[in-house]
């Protein structure tokens, strides 16, 4: 999207101003937990694919609108470590959306200055999913907008052991070893520690996203199925971000 003049605001912060948000004090990383397309399609009486058919159609509008509000990083879990438990007909099918996904929406993507970037252990998915994400990667490494974080296969445990690893590995001695250091060797180091992290469908718990990195996000849980989510719930999340006192641990 065109950049807009200084002072000029675009219709979705035009919005989120008129609902008492503070543009100068946004949050410069959101993480997303897509949760409830299953629920939702059931409850429609489709098939739980198509509620994450629906869920990845979602998905384009709330990355192109956090973009418009002047978030900086998006990060969303797509598919867990975890997910491998479920039935092989959904796994299979959730590996064909996702890489569909990511082949049919980088034009859109790139068009619009959205810097792809994925996050868990891709030697382990489907080789065409990989390079079709390797793709959307080099296709967008030098856009400047948006940075956006594919999280497939992706576990926080299996991110910190994966780090442990890392360092074992290169000899370092555990002497040694802080959280500095293993920070540092995370899947993405150079991208600052989720400020806001959100959950629809209603559950109360991290799932294992993001553990490290998130330990002082700010959670916004929300009743509203991940197919159903939009610039309203995006805007609430911000604004009830906003009404928060984060202390790190002191005292405000």
């Amino acid at each position: 999207m065109a950049a807009l003049e200084p002072g000029i605001l675009n219709s979705t912060q035009q919005l989120a101003a008129s609902r008492g948000v503070d543009l100068d004090a946004l949050p410069e990383h959101v993480a997303i937990i897509m949760d409830g397309n299953g629920r939702w399609a059931k409850s429609r009486g489709l098939a739980r694919l198509l509620g994450h058919r629906e869920g990845y159609k979602t998905l384009r509008g709330v990355l192109l609108n956090a973009s418009e509000l002047g978030i900086r990083h998006l990060t969303v879990y797509a598919f867990s470590a975890e997910n491998w438990r479920r039935p092989q007909d959904e796994v299979d099918g959730l590996m064909k959306l996702i890489e569909r996904a990511a082949r049919d929406e980088l034009a859109v993507m790139h068009r619009n200055n959205v810097r792809v970037r994925v996050a868990g252990r891709m030697d382990e998915v489907p080789a065409s999913l990989r390079q079709a994400l390797l793709d959307g990667i080099e296709t967008t490494r030098d856009n400047t907008g948006i940075t956006f974080t594919l999280a497939v296969n992706y576990g926080g445990r299996a991110e910190i052991v994966d780090a442990i690893r890392r360092l074992v590995e290169s000899g370092t001695p555990a002497s040694e070893i802080t959280e500095e250091l293993v920070s540092r060797n995370l899947y993405n180091p150079d991208l600052p520690e989720p400020d806001l992290m959100i959950r629809t469908a209603g559950e109360m718990r991290w799932s294992n996203f993001l553990i490290w990195q998130a330990a002082y996000a700010e959670l916004f849980v929300t009743p509203v199925a991940w197919p159903d989510f939009g610039l309203d719930q995006l805007v609430e999340a911000v604004a009830t971000y906003q009404q928060r006192v984060r202390k790190f641990g002191g005292l405000a």
